[in-house]
Formats: structure tokens, C-alpha cells, sequence
């Protein structure tokens, strides 16, 4: 089988076979990773380029890793040591880079759709890393494949995201996707954080109530606080939005029912989520950080073509 999409640029684009059919070839990654020989030659001769205009931690190393665990040839590149910082644009860096016979390129940009643009002018397979609010979709699909993991199906799953929803790329693709597979969605936070028409665009409930929110849901995806992306003061200060959605022990210990903490990092320890919540048997924010290795080598072995039967 095979992507309906020559690109991975936002979960909006894809269908639902082909979220299915990632998932499920990363189960087979999974199952590879756990192997004391970690490396298969899936990717060998092929160049994949990491093109990151802004910081990463997790993402970066995790593509990193998939693709050299894939055999692949990795080129990577930093915004900050190159001639971006000298005036150069972006179409100019990847022709570039392109004219080096590099055949894809996973890409991290701060203006929402820079990777549409790309794939739009150069031939090579694009994969979108995190586009400014817009969309982070290998996120979206290791959070997926994490809860389906935990709870084992993603169809009738009442799941919570909570936090700065407004200027949350993880969120937006997190909908997409649990949406496309028939997972029930709220998202929760304070009034300034959560877009006006969220509801209607995106069909999904709206809370602004944490406690409630929490006895509702199977599994809560808790995002950090983005004080980079905000314009204007939208919340008082770290502290009162602690006290009114951060999750604490005791918040958990009072539900009437165990459920699933997630958070795409980093952490803000001590606002969004408390330590002993962070670091309990409920959380499977390390799982997360483990299944993003096997997801996205799924993405960039379909990607890539070498599956084509």
C-alpha cells in the first residue's frame, strides 16, 4: 500500500487509510526498535536533508534517529550557522541544497506554511516538522499512536487537550487527526487561549472548566504555555494559570477514574503539570518521546517510495 500524498504536510491532507496505514507501519518499526540491531537498510542511497529555521529538542533528534536507524544519508541543517542568517531565502537554501541531489527534506519553519510553499517549487518529498500555529503532523500521529497504544483503539476515545490551544500547532493536528478516527474531542483552557469559532470549525466541545474536563475525559493532552508566540498578555500571570488548569496529584487523585496524562514537551514543570503528575504511572509522556522514532520512520519509508509493491 501507499500514501495517497507524495508530501506530509499537515494531518488535513491526509486520509484516513493513510493515518491507518502509517500507525500500523510503525508498529512494525516498533517491533524493529526492539531488536538488538536496531538498523535496517530501508533507507540506504537515500539523502534526506533537516532543514530546522527554529529550535528543536525532541523532533530533531527523533527524525535524526529514524532516519539513520532507516540507513539513510542526513544532512542537517540549522538556520542560525548558514547563510539564512546572512539575507539568503528559503527557496535559495533548499535549490541549493537540492542541487546537491538531495531526494527529501524534513523541514521546521516558524511562518505557518513555508513547507506548502516548498513543495509547491522543488521536486523533492517534504516533510512538515512544525510550521509556525499552523500544523506539527508526526506529532499528531506519535500522539495517536501512543493512545491506541495505551488504551487500544482511537475510535469512541474521549480525549482532552488543554492548555494554549490558540497557539498550539500539536493541538490543530491532534484534532485533525482524532477527529478523522473517531475520537471525541474537548478542548480546555482559559477563554483568551482557545479560538472563538473552535467549535464550529473544527467540531469540538469547549471547556473552560479543568475539573470537569478531567471526569470527562480517557486521556489528557496537556500543552505548554507558548509565551514566545503570544502578541499581547493573555492571562495574568504563570501562577494564576497554574492554580485555575494546572494538573496537579490531588486534581487526579479526586477523579473518579484513572485516566492517560500526555504533554508533547517540553514541560513547564510546575505550570501546566506538577512533577508527581508529570513522572507517574499514568503518564506516557516518555512513551510518546520513544513512539516518535518508530512513527516517523513510517512517514519517511511510505515517503520515500521504497514500499511501492
Amino acid at each position: 500500500m501507499q500514501l495517497s500524498t507524495r508530501h506530509l504536510l499537515g494531518i488535513k491532507n491526509l486520509t484516513k487509510e493513510d493515518i491507518s496505514l502509517i500507525l500500523s507501519t510503525a508498529e512494525q518499526f516498533k517491533e524493529v526498535l526492539q531488536r538488538p540491531v536496531k538498523k535496517v537498510p530501508s533507507l540506504r542511497d537515500v539523502t534526506i536533508v533537516n532543514l530546522f529555521y527554529e529550535n528543536s529538542t525532541r523532533t530533531k533528534f527523533s527524525f535524526e534517529l529514524a532516519e539513520k536507524r532507516l540507513s539513510a544519508d542526513t544532512i542537517n541543517f540549522a538556520a542560525s550557522g548558514s547563510s539564512a542568517a546572512k539575507g539568503e531565502t528559503l527557496l535559495d537554501t533548499v535549490n541549493n541544497i537540492l542541487s546537491m541531489k538531495v531526494d527529501m527534506v524534513v523541514m521546521r519553519h516558524s511562518a505557518s506554511g513555508a513547507p506548502h510553499f516548498l513543495a509547491q517549487h522543488i521536486p523533492a518529498a517534504i516533510i512538515n516538522a512544525g510550521d509556525g500555529i499552523n500544523e506539527h503532523p508526526t506529532q499528531g500521529l506519535l500522539d495517536a499512536f501512543s493512545i491506541k497504544e495505551k488504551t487500544g483503539t482511537l475510535e469512541g476515545r474521549k480525549v482532552a487537550i488543554i492548555g494554549d490551544i490558540m497557539h498550539s500547532r500539536v493541538a490543530q493536528s491532534n484534532i485533525y487527526l482524532l477527529k478523522k478516527m473517531g475520537a471525541e474531542v474537548t478542548v480546555c483552557g482559559p477563554p483568551t487561549l482557545i479560538p472563538k469559532y473552535i467549535a464550529e470549525a473544527l467540531g469540538v466541545n469547549v471547556s473552560y472548566n479543568l475539573k470537569e474536563t478531567l471526569e470527562w475525559c480517557d486521556v489528557a493532552n496537556v500543552l505548554r504555555i507558548q509565551l514566545e508566540r503570544q502578541s499581547q498578555v493573555l492571562f495574568s500571570s504563570l501562577r494564576e494559570y497554574s492554580l485555575a488548569f494546572g494538573i496537579n496529584r490531588k486534581l487526579l487523585d479526586n477523579l473518579n477514574k484513572e485516566i492517560v496524562i500526555m504533554h508533547p514537551g517540553p514541560i513547564n514543570r510546575g505550570v501546566e503539570l506538577d512533577s508527581d503528575v508529570a513522572d507517574s504511572k499514568q503518564s506516557i509522556i516518555l512513551q510518546q518521546v520513544e513512539n516518535g522514532v518508530a512513527v516517523r520512520m513510517a512517514v519517511l519509508y511510505l515517503l520515500s517510495g521504497r514500499n511501492a509493491s
